[in-house]
């Protein structure tokens, strides 16, 4: 991969090459000489034809998981969500002792992996929320909760410039990644001013089917809000706003 200089910036093939455009910039790499035939069939591509099946494991699985917190990402994501997710499940999947190389998955890994996991890189949790809480996962009851004791906004939340509110949220979510299919339920506290004024405690309780075998994740975040003549605007399009996976049982 080679980086386009220069005023002239180039989109498309030429002469073998691709030119594009990312985030990153203006782009270009070669085209592949290899046969899709021949990747499927040779002997010779066996590894590549592995890590390929796996790659679209962990393809899928981070469909489902963005599709579960669908309701807080566009206020809570960065454009590398996708490809940091994938990343982040290949080593899940990697974690299966039980499989096979190329038939190794998230439910045989170790989905506790993906705990930490921030969806939005530019507003981390563990970088703006530093007040305690206890994550907790009842599998029997299907209870999946974050307490919160007491705390003082100021003291313990670092908002971005312009804010002047904030609410917490969360989402406990069952996915069966087997059947491609999901259980989710959000809950959020009520707009707090960001000020010194120490907040009740906080108890975010989400719901999902008792007894599930699926594996079961807990997502906590914060987000942003500037008061204006009375009304709440989500600071910056949420830009500054976090969520990540606290807890996780497999």
């Amino acid at each position: 991969m080679a980086r386009q200089v220069g005023l002239l910036k180039l989109k498309g093939t030429l002469d073998g090459i691709t030119f594009y455009k990312t985030i990153d910039g203006h782009l270009a790499k070669m085209q592949s000489g290899v046969d899709a035939t021949r990747i499927q069939n040779d002997p010779a591509f066996q590894r590549t034809r592995e890590n390929g099946a796996e790659f679209g494991g962990a393809g899928a699985a981070g469909k489902l998981i963005r599709a579960a917190h669908k309701a807080y990402l566009q206020d809570a994501s960065d454009t590398r969500l996708t490809s940091r997710l994938v990343a982040a499940l290949m080593l899940v999947i990697q974690a299966d002792t039980t499989n096979a190389r190329g038939e190794r998955t998230v439910m045989d890994g170790q989905p506790d992996l993906l705990t930490g996991f921030d969806f939005n890189i530019n507003g981390k949790l563990g970088t703006c929320m530093f007040a305690p809480y206890v994550a907790t996962i009842d599998r029997v009851t299907g209870k999946l909760t974050v307490n919160v004791p007491s705390f003082n906004p100021i003291n313990m939340i670092s908002a971005p410039t312009g804010a002047t509110h904030f609410k917490l949220i969360s989402a406990g979510v069952e996915i069966d990644f087997e059947n491609a299919a999901y259980v989710v339920d959000t809950q959020q506290s009520a707009v707090m001013p960001w000020d010194n004024t120490p907040t009740a405690v906080l108890n975010l309780v989400n719901s999902v089917t008792p007894a599930s075998t699926h594996p079961l994740f807990l997502a906590l975040g914060i987000a942003f809000y500037q008061e204006v003549n009375g009304v709440q605007y989500s600071l910056k399009s949420g830009a500054f706003n976090a969520l990540a996976i606290v807890k996780v049982l497999g």
